[in-house]
């Protein structure tokens, strides 16, 4: 329900990697003391790179709220001494491929380009990101179309339901607001406060970057004082810990239509925490990815009352959440919240069967190689899993922490996760409780 993970991007080369237990995975550090992972791969003349700047739309002054993201929505429009449309000539003429995004955790970049273009397409990266422009004609077409996104999401009951859940659960701070700001605030927002946000939130105190494809330790680097050597040292202070709110409930918001966008959450895990595999084999038998979870079958198999229903544990940087989403038809919206909490109390008390395990283990373990199926997504990868803390053979023991996690294990979690008296509802729509 909440995106905490890394923004993926389309992949513009599928490669064929070996099985995980091969990949090597390299730490690099440049001359200047820049780290960075990589994976080399030379069987393509194509190189993908990620780099994560922590801190996201959290570094926004309450008063400012949405400068991060404008910001990072303007820089690949012009740099140096090329406006808009020169930069993306210039881009495309590289066969480049540059993308920008920012969460309420981080910005991300990343890049794909050729061998044979890879020093141009560097400097051209490293233009975008030490010498935008932010021209006031772009500003004000990026704030439209900002504008446009709040205008669409004020409109969408499912976005609805996300804000007011967030805003429950983490209150006044960062986490609890959008990060895309409001229409009062990007209206407000001035060039200056544009700047700022560029220069408080990509620094080098807070860099986290990957590599995979055709490039050597060797270049690697180099490369890295190249293209980030020179931008500031140090950047906004993080926002601190979020304090959740973790009184149980039920809000609801009226909006038209035939059924209600419904949210829930109650208090997370650290992933951190030594019970966080087993606490992820627990969500997935309650609400994952498969067809088969607890919840679709009580809910959708047995009384049909959604179409689908999801759950996911959210480690955020600075607080973590369960959360989960369905929608169903007004008259039934008791009904589903009534089912929820019904399998919460029982998870909670008696655990999960051993069939329900085996089931989870096996899709989970089976599942995860597929993640691994190019250079883009390898490289997305590697920097969460620096961000997180993991070590280098990770994706090579992954599936034997997964393997490893027993009935007890998940048993002992529940009791200690499940909370059924935390379980807090938003409930937007023309539901009759």
């Amino acid at each position: 329900m909440i995106a905490a993970a890394l923004r993926m991007v389309a992949v513009l080369a599928v490669m064929a990697w070996p099985a995980m237990a091969e990949i090597r995975i390299q730490e690099v550090t440049s001359p200047g003391g820049i780290r960075a992972w990589l994976v080399e791969d030379h069987n393509i003349a194509f190189t993908a790179m990620n780099i994560r700047f922590l801190g996201g739309t959290s570094l926004d002054d309450p008063a400012r709220r949405g400068a991060v993201n404008l910001m990072t929505a303007l820089i690949e429009e012009g740099s140096g001494e090329m406006d808009a449309q020169a930069f993306a000539r210039a881009r495309d003429g590289l066969a480049a491929d540059f993308r920008f995004d920012s969460d309420l955790d981080g910005v991300g970049v990343s890049a794909r380009f050729l061998t044979e273009n890879r020093d141009a397409a560097l400097d051209l990266l490293h233009q975008a990101l030490t010498r935008p422009r932010f021209d006031p004609d772009a500003i004000e077409r990026v704030r439209g179309q900002v504008m446009s996104v709040l205008r669409g999401k004020a409109k969408d009951p499912e976005a609805i339901a996300s804000q007011a859940l967030m805003a429950r659960a983490f209150g006044s701070h960062p986490y609890g607001s959008d990060g895309t700001g409001t229409e009062a605030s990007v209206t407000a927002l001035t060039r200056d406060d544009v700047v700022a946000a560029w220069k408080g939130a990509l620094a080098r105190d807070r860099i986290f970057v990957a590599v995979a494809g055709d490039v050597t330790a060797a270049e690697l680097g180099p490369m890295l004082d190249r293209l980030l050597g020179d931008l500031p040292a140090t950047g906004l202070a993080q926002p601190g810990r979020a304090a959740l709110n973790a009184q149980g409930g039920i809000e609801q918001i009226g909006f038209p239509g035939p059924q209600s966008s419904i949210g829930f959450y109650q208090g997370g895990i650290r992933f951190e925490d030594p019970d966080y595999f087993a606490a992820a084999v627990l969500n997935e038998i309650i609400g994952g990815d498969r067809f088969n979870s607890r919840l679709m079958d009580e809910l959708r198999e047995k009384r049909g009352l959604t179409y689908g229903v999801g759950t996911g544990l959210a480690a955020f940087d600075h607080g973590e959440m369960l959360s989960g989403r369905l929608a169903t038809a007004n008259d039934r919206v008791g009904e589903a919240i009534q089912v929820i909490r019904d399998q919460w109390a029982d998870i909670a008390a008696h655990g999960v069967t051993q069939a329900e395990l085996d089931a989870a283990k096996t899709y989970m373990t089976g599942a995860y190689p597929l993640r691994f199926d190019g250079n883009g997504r390898i490289a997305s990868i590697l920097v969460g899993m620096q961000i997180l803390g993991l070590p280098v053979d990770y994706p090579a023991t992954r599936n034997q922490r997964i393997a490893a996690v027993t009935l007890a294990d998940v048993a002992r979690v529940a009791k200690r996760l499940i909370r059924p008296e935390q379980l807090f509802f938003v409930v937007v729509g023309d539901a009759r409780l």
